[in-house]
């Protein structure tokens, strides 16, 4: 692929990312002007507002795995690969904030390769309770929907917040809490 046409596909993969979790009903040529290309440049590329959906969700579940991979949830101490995590996933949750939750309902590729990167952070969730990381009693499933609520609140409701200030906090959140 061109440089200008690799360029163009990713300015229409992040407008459309970022207008259709604004409004999933944003018309096709509203994303290409704030693209930056003409209606026929993304005709081109997507003839469906679908079809531009499921390759926005493509992006953002390749750069998760990228995150997932990069943080070494298998191999790295769990406190070590949940700061790699966090501080890698706030940015793709902030460049890709289209809803999973519909992605997994619409598009059943896209909901089967989540699911796997779900079972990822699963397994390492376990593997921290494993390794007594969890205080007892605490269920592995709520760990995990605690993580998943506090990289949410860190991407979403402090999008100033550096990445790697909002790794430290929600690493030291979930290790030590937050009351005394």
């Amino acid at each position: 692929m061109r440089a200008d046409a690799a360029r163009n596909l990713a300015q229409v993969l992040r407008a459309g990312a970022r207008l259709l979790a604004d409004d999933p009903s944003t018309p096709l040529s509203a994303i290409a002007s704030a693209a930056g290309v003409d209606r026929t440049t993304l005709h081109r590329r997507f003839a469906s507002r679908e079809a531009l959906l499921s390759a926005v969700f493509d992006a953002k579940l390749d750069s998760a795995e990228r995150v997932l991979d990069e943080a070494r949830l298998t191999t790295a101490p769990v406190p070590v690969a949940l700061h790699r995590f966090v501080e890698g996933i706030v940015p793709v949750s902030r460049e890709w904030p289209v809803d999973t939750h519909r992605m997994m309902r619409n598009d059943p590729p896209a909901a089967a390769r989540a699911a796997g990167q779900s079972a990822r952070l699963d397994a390492f969730v376990q593997r921290a309770a494993d390794e007594g990381f969890l205080r007892a009693g605490v269920a592995p499933e709520w760990a995990r929907a605690v993580l998943d609520q506090l990289v949410s609140t860190a991407a979403y409701r402090f999008p100033e917040m550096p990445p790697p200030e909002a790794a430290d906090l929600v690493v030291d959140t979930l290790l030590h809490g937050v009351w005394r």
